[in-house]
């Protein structure tokens, strides 16, 4: 099948919700948090079977979006957001913070996987864009129940304090949350034979730790930045 009518397929199937395998996308949301290199296996079973990479099921995605419903209704409800701001706000996180930026990121590694990590034996073969984007909804999994999730619970109780304590938690969340991304990145990326030097992919950690130790520095709470963008962004 071509890339079109894969996509085509794909988008088909957003629309028959009995032909979706919920199920089997919830166990690979559980196995990315404590054993994501199961996911990637199962990536190169459907190679052997379907011909192809990348997700032919939207479930997954379809969750994500559920999962993004629920935390921006938490959103909302901390913020006091009105009904319509929930709904400009939902529109914001699924098509930017999702698709779009999900669809920048993917492209950006797609293309320098491509061009710069393929061994010299394999030019006769791709990294997949469909792949790619997978790889970076499976990133954003974790990240999504660390920051709009998990967080919320502590939020007003302690992280928006104005305590270095509660500075230090807050942008702890972050580092652990964007670590993982990376982490499960460079594990899509790893799990591809026809790649080499994807131990790239692990260079931003280096930044991540440099950021982290500057807003400690500075007693920057990013929590508490979020949620300004956040309500500033839909008022």
């Amino acid at each position: 099948m071509t890339a079109a009518s894969k996509r085509y397929k794909y988008l088909r199937r957003i629309f028959h919700f009995r032909q979706m395998d919920f199920e089997f996308a919830l166990w690979q949301m559980l196995y990315l948090f404590y054993k994501p290199q199961q996911v990637y296996r199962n990536f190169h079973y459907r190679k052997e079977t379907k011909s192809q990479l990348a997700r032919d099921d939207p479930a997954f995605l379809v969750l994500l979006a559920a999962w993004l419903l629920i935390s921006s209704a938490g959103f909302s409800l901390s913020l006091g957001i009105h009904f319509w701001g929930f709904i400009k706000f939902l529109l914001y996180v699924v098509f930017v913070d999702l698709i779009a930026v999900g669809m920048v990121i993917a492209t950006g590694l797609w293309f320098l996987s491509n061009r710069f990590l393929v061994k010299p034996g394999c030019r006769d073969q791709d990294v997949e864009w469909g792949f790619s984007f997978d790889v970076h909804l499976n990133a954003f999994f974790p990240l999504l129940i660390i920051l709009h999730f998990f967080q919320l619970f502590v939020y007003h109780i302690f992280i928006e304090k104005d305590w270095f304590i509660s500075t230090w938690f807050g942008n702890t969340l972050w580092l652990i949350a964007l670590g993982y991304y990376i982490y499960i990145t460079f594990l899509g990326y790893k799990s591809l034979d026809i790649l080499h030097r994807t131990h790239w992919f692990l260079y931003p950690l280096t930044v991540l730790v440099l950021l982290y130790i500057s807003t400690l520095c500075f007693n920057w709470n990013l929590s508490r930045s979020l949620m300004w963008f956040y309500k500033n962004r839909v008022l």
